[in-house]
C-alpha cells in the first residue's frame, strides 16, 4: 500500500466539501495516509475560520470538522531540527517542511490540492 502524507488543505478539502473534493479522493484512494501532529491544529484553525466568516454555518462546520478521525489519518512526530534544517535549505515554512520531512521518513509522497482543482503528490 502507497503512503501519503496529507496537508491540512488536502484534508479540509474533504471535510468541508470544497471544489477539490473529488480530485483529492481520487488521489488519495488506496493509500495509507499520515501527517505531522500539526495536523489537528492546522484543521482547527481552518474550522474556526470558516466560522467566523461564514456564521451562518456555524453548526455545520464543526459537525464536519469532527469527522476527521473516520480518514483514518496517522498523524506522526518529526524531528523539528530535520524540519529546520529543510525550511532553510528550500525557503519553506516550517509547517510545510514538516510534511514534506514526514514524506522522507516514511518514503511516501506528499499530497495536498494544487492550483485550479488538480491534486499534487511529490516528495
Amino acid at each position: 500500500m502507497a503512503v501519503k502524507v496529507v496537508d491540512a488543505s488536502a484534508v479540509a478539502a474533504l471535510l468541508f466539501s470544497e471544489p477539490e473534493a473529488e480530485v483529492v479522493a481520487s488521489a488519495l484512494d488506496g493509500a495509507e495516509l499520515v501527517a505531522p501532529t500539526l495536523l489537528s491544529f492546522e484543521l482547527t484553525n481552518v474550522c474556526l475560520t470558516k466560522c467566523r466568516r461564514h456564521p451562518d454555518l456555524r453548526d455545520t462546520l464543526p459537525a464536519a470538522f469532527q469527522l476527521r478521525g473516520r480518514l483514518g489519518i496517522a498523524e506522526t512526530a518529526v524531528d523539528h531540527g530535520d524540519v529546520l534544517e529543510l525550511a532553510l535549505k528550500s525557503g519553506l515554512t516550517a509547517y510545510d517542511a514538516s510534511y514534506l520531512v514526514l514524506a522522507r521518513e516514511a518514503r511516501g509522497r506528499a499530497c495536498h490540492p494544487g492550483r485550479g482543482a488538480h491534486a499534487r503528490c511529490d516528495v
